[in-house]
């Protein structure tokens, strides 16, 4: 058995490991490019994400500012009946 591993050992070339390793980068350059994708897939929809969370605080803003005027409303319109 051992012959027959010394031999195999024997027979491959430089050329034939060069030709293995370029394989197995390739391979990685592959997996590499879906990785790629997928990101590129992820950051679209955080943007999106981004996106939904801005209008949110906009509109949370809004219905703020307008709680606090018809708070203000209420004060002033109390204390003008109670000077008044």
């Amino acid at each position: 058995m051992e012959e027959k591993n010394k031999e195999l050992k024997e027979k491959i070339t430089m050329d034939d490991l060069a030709r293995i390793v370029q394989d197995g980068f390739l391979k990685i350059d592959e997996r590499f490019d879906g990785v790629e994708q997928r990101l590129d897939g992820v950051e679209q929809r955080l943007d999106g994400v981004e996106q939904r969370l801005d209008n949110i605080q906009a509109n949370l803003n809004k219905k703020v500012d307008r709680i606090d005027h018809n708070t203000l409303d209420y004060r002033v319109e109390k204390l003008e009946e109670k000077f008044a």
